[in-house]
């Protein structure tokens, strides 16, 4: 199958879980559990969008996430004056 198919099958599945775990959330009303059921599948729709709609990478190409997310901390070239005991 293609991405796109299975992207369409993944986002059927979560239709069809919402469909099935709607009317089951009814039952318990307003309940700690079927806010947190109908939050996960919420949460599974938004994973869905975010892994499908961010750029496609090759997996043997390196990121540059070392050079992009440093802490900020640069010593200089003679490094830190602090000592330590």
């Amino acid at each position: 199958m293609s991405l796109e198919q299975d992207v369409a099958a993944a986002r059927r599945a979560v239709d069809a879980l919402e469909n099935a775990c709607t009317p089951l959330a009814r039952h318990f009303g307003d309940t700690v559990d079927a806010r947190r059921l109908r939050i996960d599948v919420a949460r599974l729709r938004d994973d869905l969008a975010l892994l499908c709609g961010g750029a496609r990478t090759a997996l043997d190409v390196p990121s540059p996430s070392a050079v992009v997310w440093d802490d900020g901390y640069d010593p200089g070239p003679g490094g830190s004056s602090r000592t330590f005991r």
